[in-house]
């Protein structure tokens, strides 16, 4: 459904164009996750749904994936005006 979008996000992945809010960050250590889980979640995973985010009216994408160990993980990103990729959150199922 949103194949265009998805391959963007995985060129990004690819090119190391995107960025990791701190809040990313705090959950990927608490979840005991590295960027390469964020990684091949993104460039692997299938995405789920489409959001739009209430405050900024820009949308933002769920992915589910699997991490390096192939446990489940899911990944929200957004594309941000600059054309880098956002990782929003990160979390672990």
């Amino acid at each position: 459904m949103f194949d265009r979008i998805l391959n963007r996000m995985r060129e990004k992945i690819r090119k190391r164009e995107y960025v990791i809010t701190y809040h990313s960050r705090r959950e990927m250590n608490y979840d005991d996750l590295t960027i390469y889980d964020v990684e091949r979640a993104i460039l692997t995973g299938k995405m789920l749904e489409r959001q739009k985010d209430v405050i900024t009216a820009e949308w933002k994408y769920r992915i589910a994936g699997k991490t390096v160990e192939g446990g489940k993980i899911e990944v929200v990103v957004k594309l941000s005006p600059t054309d880098k990729l956002v990782i929003i959150t990160v979390y672990a199922l």
